[in-house]
């Protein structure tokens, strides 16, 4: 969705957002969850808790699709702390069809007797609570959450993330580099989560297990903020 000028200034910031479902949201752990409130727009990335999030799920749309793992690891700048994280299979309200299971690796046999998502979505906002959430390709894991939040508790759960993937495309795909390989005929370069690790030097991890790669993509966001940023940058220059 594309706002105008006069759009952009009349919507809440994140810190007044939170602060406002704080006080209208009915369901008692999305209440907590906003209360915690989220980092101030000036607070220097180094000192912000930051949680990597990772969803594996029946397709891309979450109006028809659902989630089927989640993936949490917890970390900062400095250090990234996957003993800490959290790992759960959910069960889909639909059948898995073998396009996913193939993709994801899930099988019918370990959603049979997993939890709804209903079951541990408590479990998961209070994880999240506190903390900046970063992610590789922000249009999953947010408005899954967001429809599995609504189909469940008749409430939105919407929150700041910091996109790895978006951070990568200001790179290979943006400003002045992107125009000179377009002279030369030179193809974009992926900005998928593997390619984007190998251009850091970073090791190959077994891709779609939901907390490999949301420890993956911890260890991406680190790399990014050592080669471009510094602990010092604002996080209103990098969330979204």
């Amino acid at each position: 969705m594309i706002f105008s000028a006069r759009e952009q200034q009349r919507l809440p910031s994140w810190a007044e957002y939170f602060a406002r479902q704080a006080e209208v949201c009915k369901t008692p752990a999305l209440e907590r969850f906003y209360a915690a409130g989220v980092p101030a727009e000036g607070r220097p990335i180094g000192d912000v808790p930051l949680m990597a999030l990772d969803f594996e799920t029946t397709g891309m749309d979450p109006r028809e699709h659902a989630i089927v793992s989640i993936g949490l690891v917890p970390f900062d700048l400095r250090v990234i702390r996957p003993s800490a994280g959290r790992y759960w299979v959910v069960k889909p309200p639909q059948s898995l069809t073998e396009e996913s299971i193939a993709f994801h690796r899930i099988t019918h046999s370990e959603v049979e007797h997993a939890p709804p998502i209903a079951a541990i979505l408590d479990d998961l906002l209070s994880e999240l609570a506190d903390r900046l959430v970063v992610v590789h390709y922000r249009h999953i894991e947010r408005p899954f959450l967001d429809a599995a939040v609504m189909a469940n508790h008749g409430e939105h759960c919407l929150f700041p993330l910091i996109d790895t993937m978006a951070l990568e495309a200001r790179w290979e795909r943006q400003g002045r580099l992107r125009g000179l390989k377009r002279l030369f005929g030179i193809q974009p370069a992926s900005i998928r989560l593997a390619d984007s690790r190998a251009r850091y030097g970073l090791p190959h991890y077994s891709s779609h297990h939901a907390k490999v790669d949301a420890m993956a993509t911890a260890e991406l966001f680190q790399a990014q903020m050592a080669r471009h940023f510094t602990p010092e940058t604002p996080v209103s220059d990098l969330w979204m």
